[in-house]
């Protein structure tokens, strides 16, 4: 199988691409290698760099989705089977600090790729959506419930999927949409929530904490590139479907920075009002990507923490930081 990964350099792009060349399918990805105006470019540079290292040599475009004729001749070029779309501004935060750039990069660039993937006939489209289409919610959320996004970034991950699902109509081309959540692991950025209190907690700092009792379904890297592969390949049933990728548990913000706090065994925690600009969040529902997509995430939050320390305990970038 022949697939496109657009952000295959990112945290979970590249993650799923290592997967794909694993299983012998043929792996080109574009990357724009973006700081987003807010990321080091010392610490993009390093990410992308560690990165490479666990990918076999593969097509490579440093281009950017917005830019309707590379991205239809990188299309037509590689003519891959799937479009596994990842590129995205990746969170609230990013998208409030340039909208208009935002909404360049997640509407009209994935609208040039779906008109890619129709002229080329490609038969599968993955798009990455978000939990925060949902807006509030508490636990067990269905991927049929109402979803009531606040926010531009959750606004803008909603109507993508509408554009997603209106392709797919109009032309035929089967589509998956994958909503993950608060996804954390081994080369991601220090910018999240799991990353600052680790590193944080390792400088002997302060881990602020915006909500205590806010909870999020923390989901390592590994359990959402497996959820993704398994939206990729999948042929029976999968098709023309919206899942829930997530490891499925709820943790408070508290829990999660005592958690790290006795893991890396220093740092100290404040805890202030919750963050107005973000919705109340629970544990996601996956039954139906476990029935349908045999999705069974591995690692629990405990353990997925001590992972990354471990990870970043070793990293020669965050021991000079």
């Amino acid at each position: 199988m022949k697939v496109l990964i657009t952000g295959g350099l990112g945290l979970i792009g590249h993650n799923v691409a290592v997967r794909l060349q694993q299983r012998k399918d043929t792996v080109s990805i574009v990357d724009n290698q973006t700081t987003y105006g807010i990321i080091p470019r010392e610490e993009v540079d390093y990410l992308i760099r560690e990165r490479l290292k666990k990918l076999a040599p593969c097509s490579h475009y440093h281009d950017y989705i917005e830019n309707a004729d590379r991205m239809d001749r990188i299309v037509a070029t590689e003519t891959p089977d799937v479009i596994i779309h990842c590129a995205s501004f990746p969170r609230q935060k990013v998208v409030n600090a340039n909208p208009a750039l935002a909404a360049d990069v997640m509407m009209r660039g994935l609208i040039n790729l779906l008109e890619s993937a129709k002229k080329h006939k490609v038969k599968r489209f993955v798009y990455m959506s978000s939990s925060m289409v949902y807006g509030d919610f508490t636990d067990q959320v269905l991927e049929d419930d109402e979803c009531r996004p606040q926010g531009q970034y959750g606004i803008m991950k909603l109507a993508g999927e509408w554009l997603v699902k209106d392709y797919a109509r109009r032309t035929g081309m089967e589509y998956v949409i994958l909503r993950p959540s608060a996804v954390y692991g081994p080369l991601d950025v220090e910018d999240r929530v799991v990353a600052k209190f680790m590193l944080t907690a390792m400088r002997g700092g302060v881990l602020r904490v915006n909500g205590a009792s806010e909870t999020l379904d923390f989901t390592y890297v590994d359990d959402a590139a497996d959820g993704v592969v398994a939206a990729a390949i999948t042929r029976i049933m999968s098709a023309n479907n919206t899942y829930n990728i997530t490891k499925s548990h709820s943790v408070s913000l508290l829990q999660a920075a005592e958690m790290i706090v006795k893991i890396v065994g220093s740092g100290t925690i404040e805890c202030r009002d919750r963050d107005a600009d973000f919705p109340s969040r629970g544990a996601l529902n996956i039954d139906r990507a476990r029935a349908i997509l045999s999705f069974e995430p591995q690692i629990d939050v405990e353990q997925g923490f001590q992972n990354y320390y471990e990870w970043l305990s070793t990293s020669s970038y965050w021991k000079q930081s």
